[in-house]
């Protein structure tokens, strides 16, 4: 196993931690639900006295082993020895996800789950508390590029802080179980969802302290102090500091308000910011490389 993952995984040791959580959602006895690294499977044999089935994904061969035996006997616990981020998640159903995931590829995680066809109905991870606000945005942090992505297909809270004594072996930063929930329905017609991620990408990939200012080749000053006085926030106020549904009314008025010219400046956006943060991690990749 990867030294990286492996050391990356730190477990819950308290059973009745583990039954409060699962109390806390919204698991049920008809659902069947996906848990990644189910380790020592505390949280396992939990889960299946709540729900219809349990389908593990365990990437560690020892772990696997051990509980393969452990688990004997389960009838509605399906264990599998693989990596999750190649797992086939179902293409059609419902289903859930609820498991406390290794910190150090909870981005890889996350984006299988979020860019999924068809993405749980619901996932609690326990999860870094740093993270999960990035992914949550407001109200548990500023709004970022990452949760203004996410929030018109799901909605993010955070439900429960975790003390780091609750794990072993006890890690060195603070840990949330953090529900996502899809939305039933999007915020975005489809045909919208592209031009959404550009028009975003766009604004987070301008230079200027303040939106208005990266936003000046779009929006006239007029346009935009009315919009500001409208949807009720600062003119002067940079893009993380305008909430999601601020973000939403401003997109909408861009789609019927602002030119195609104009539009077609934003058009792409998306894919350049990509190229653009692939060439800062080549970068940073082949500086370490020479350190």
């Amino acid at each position: 196993m990867n030294n990286k993952l492996k050391n990356s995984q730190n477990f819950l040791r308290n059973n009745l931690l583990v039954k409060k959580l699962i109390e806390a959602s919204n698991i049920d006895s008809k659902d069947i639900v996906f848990e990644i690294g189910p380790g020592k499977g505390i949280i396992t044999k939990h889960l299946s006295k709540n729900c219809s089935k349990v389908i593990a994904i365990e990437y560690d061969k020892e772990l696997y082993k051990s509980l393969k035996d452990e688990l004997n006997g389960y009838t509605n616990i399906e264990l599998y020895f693989g990596d999750f981020l190649n797992f086939q998640l179902p293409s059609e159903g419902k289903y859930k996800i609820f498991s406390s995931i290794p910190y150090n590829i909870t981005a890889q995680i996350l984006s299988k789950i979020f860019s999924a066809g068809n993405p749980p109905a619901e996932a609690y991870l326990i999860i870094q508390k740093e993270a999960a606000q990035k992914y949550a945005g407001f109200p548990y942090s500023c709004e970022c590029f990452r949760s203004l992505s996410i929030k018109p297909y799901f909605e993010l809270s955070i439900i429960y802080e975790l003390e780091r004594r609750e794990f072993t072996p006890v890690p060195n930063v603070d840990s949330v179980f953090l529900r996502i929930k899809k939305r039933k329905e999007c915020l975005l017609e489809k045909k919208d969802a592209i031009k959404y991620s550009d028009f975003i990408s766009y604004a987070f990939s301008r230079h200027g302290k303040e939106l208005q200012k990266r936003f000046k080749k779009i929006f006239t000053y007029k346009q935009f102090r009315i919009l500001s006085q409208q949807l009720k926030f600062d003119i002067s106020s940079g893009p993380t500091e305008i909430k999601f549904k601020q973000w939403i009314e401003l997109f909408r008025y861009y789609g019927r308000g602002v030119s195609i010219e104009k539009q077609q400046l934003v058009e792409g956006a998306t894919d350049k910011l990509i190229f653009q943060q692939s060439k800062i991690k080549k970068r940073h990749r082949t500086s370490s490389i020479k350190r």
